[in-house]
């Protein structure tokens, strides 16, 4: 199952952050935002299909987050969680921890922001378009 947000970049974009990665709906990002990729999300984890959410609950679910722009890519793996709600209607975070609240799409990530190709961040932080594409795999 794969979902898809289209999103795009700003001039703040410096994807520093150690521990988490933030795609947003918000139309600004100020220096302080070193977690976030994308600004303008053209949806929220509130606005994906309740089977792909269900599916993201497991355990054992295996997520992975595509992040493409100006011709780069990264992806990003990491697993499901019981408590996942996906009940943000602002904010996409992944997480290498195991912390939950309603903005966390995953945990146990493999990477956060400041693991990013910095030529994907480069592109990102020119203001170039981004697609996100979450796919799930659950037994």
């Amino acid at each position: 199952m794969k979902e898809i947000v289209r999103a795009r970049g700003h001039e703040h974009v410096t994807a520093t952050h150690e521990s988490t990665f933030e795609v947003t709906t918000d139309d600004f990002l100020t220096p302080a935002g070193d977690c976030i990729l994308g600004i303008e999300a053209d949806r929220a984890p509130a606005d994906f299909d309740p089977a792909f959410v269900e599916a993201c609950r497991s355990a054992d679910a295996r997520i992975t987050m595509t992040f493409e722009a100006g011709g780069q890519e990264t992806t990003v793996t990491g697993w499901g969680h019981p408590d996942l709600t996906f009940a943000s209607e602002r904010s996409a975070v992944g997480r290498t921890s195991d912390y939950v609240d309603d903005r966390t799409v995953m945990v146990g990530a493999d990477r956060a922001a400041a693991g990013f190709d910095r030529d994907l961040v480069a592109a990102l932080a020119d203001g170039a378009d981004l697609t996100v594409t979450f796919a799930v795999e659950a037994d």
